[in-house]
């Protein structure tokens, strides 16, 4: 009887968000031909739903499953981090985007350097990231939360397929709007629930974390655990610059509110809403430590299964729902964007029907995502399995943002064969040889790329005759 209560409101609460967000969608009219339409929402966000529809995109299953899965203080710093990169976002990047009017991160580059060859190996960069990494782990994290807290039989790989065909239909269907307006209903919901049962949580083990090892309870990593004190100076900084402020998932929210000022006052209020998050994906695992020990991933959905009574436990699990569907959505909507505008567009038809291109887009990363789901059950830490893997292509890229915001004529080559460089450089580190913590390694990583095309440029290109792009006022 209980799981049936859980259930009913789980499904009803999941199909009114649907609801209202098809009746506010419905009576807008759309060009199908218009990138800017389908794929930033016609320019349209208030700052509301743009600090709304960041979080929902950032804090999904993976991070809520996966920090609280780490049960461990320490991983508050992937959240306290977060807001330094916001900050630069707003401050310096929103601008300079908007003045050249860029649909995608990646066309900056391709305004830089006239040159759309390095717009499209950065998009492909970004859509292998998102195919292989993001939407896999965002899928299995989802379902896996799912699957322990109603204790289901049915297979992780079952429920990752549910996900993915609803958040395809609304990535397909509604574009960025419908997206963005579903994320900020869940939203809300999600900070009220995440708020609760940490309270619930503290209150189970009368508000006392006595007894727990230190390493559970410090901010000060040694060199082995999960996130080394070290690392604060050297890669974190540059993993959350390159996550705010040039990943089209994050940046296209921004780059969707109706003016610079209003990206700004959205970016700013999710500023704020980022130093409130640990409370939500930090300290429920730590409690699950002192509750159940070390029981990993599962740690979450185990906490909120015990401790909510069933009407809540169903309306808890309907918002986390609307996370996995918020991140999965919004990156199928990001790889369609990417596809459609940076390669599409640029080199087959720039005449194509944006919506069609974009939906044959979404279908294969679904697919692609769904087939993965079964090898990232198998990691040990899914949240360092993340930031780990993400670096394959995350420094790369950031390499030739730097480049293009902060030296004067560099080539276009020269920027495509750091590209390269870096990737396999990360690619060493990951697969055949760790000397460091991966963190330190994503800033040797960045610095060695940014070295090297420096250098090539110097020795084998022609210089640009171009201003950094930093140095344009907005």
């Amino acid at each position: 009887m209980q799981q049936h209560i859980q259930l009913a409101i789980f499904f009803g609460l999941t199909a009114l968000v649907a609801l209202i967000t098809y009746l506010k969608c419905r009576r807008i009219s759309r060009d199908p031909n218009d990138s800017k339409d389908y794929f930033l929402a016609g320019g349209g966000l208030s700052w509301v739903v743009v600090a709304g529809s960041l979080m929902m995109t950032n804090i999904s299953a993976e991070q809520i499953v996966g920090m609280n899965g780490a049960q461990a203080l320490l991983v508050a710093w992937w959240e306290i981090a977060a807001a330094i990169g916001l900050i630069i976002l707003a401050k310096w990047l929103i601008p300079i985007y908007y003045r050249y009017n860029c649909t995608t991160t990646t066309e900056l580059l391709e305004r830089k350097y006239q040159d759309k060859g390095i717009r499209a190996m950065v998009s492909v960069l970004f859509m292998l990231g998102y195919a292989f990494i993001l939407l896999p782990v965002v899928l299995y994290t989802g379902s896996l939360f799912m699957k322990s807290m109603f204790q289901w039989q049915i297979s992780i790989t079952a429920l990752a397929t549910i996900f993915a065909v609803v958040g395809a239909i609304y990535a397909i269907f509604g574009g960025l709007r419908a997206i963005a307006i579903s994320d900020s209903l869940n939203g809300i919901g999600l900070l009220v629930m995440g708020v609760v049962v940490s309270g619930l949580a503290m209150n189970a083990i009368n508000w006392d974390l006595s007894g727990l090892p230190i390493d559970r309870i410090t901010l000060i990593g040694d060199a082995q655990s999960s996130i080394p004190w070290t690392t604060l100076l050297t890669g974190m900084i540059f993993i959350q610059i390159f996550y705010w402020g040039t990943n089209m998932v994050i940046t296209q929210r921004a780059l969707a509110a109706k003016s610079v000022a209003e990206a700004q006052k959205g970016l700013y209020a999710a500023v704020v809403l980022k130093l409130i998050i640990p409370v939500i994906v930090v300290l429920p695992g730590i409690v699950a430590f002192k509750l159940y020990g070390d029981v990993g991933d599962v740690a979450y959905g185990q906490l909120v299964g015990d401790l909510l009574p069933p009407w809540l436990s169903g309306a808890f699990a309907a918002v986390m729902a609307g996370a996995v569907l918020s991140s999965f959505n919004s990156c199928l909507n990001s790889a369609a964007a990417l596809y459609t505008c940076d390669i599409h567009q640029n080199y087959i038809n720039a005449n194509a029907d944006v919506r069609k291109i974009g939906t044959r887009v979404a279908l294969a990363f679904t697919c692609i995502a769904v087939a993965l789901v079964p090898l990232f059950a198998q990691s040990e830490s899914i949240i360092a399995l993340l930031q780990q893997l993400n670096g394959l292509y995350s420094m790369p890229v950031l390499a030739a943002f730097i480049c293009a915001l902060v030296f004067k004529n560099v080539s276009a080559g020269a920027i495509k064969s750091g590209l390269v460089f870096g990737v396999g450089l990360y690619a060493l580190f990951t697969f055949v040889w760790t000397p460091l913590h991966f963190i330190h390694l994503m800033a040797i990583t960045l610095l060695a790329t940014i070295l090297v095309t420096l250098t090539l440029n110097r020795l084998l290109f022609k210089p640009t005759q171009s201003s950094p792009l930093s140095a344009i006022k907005s």
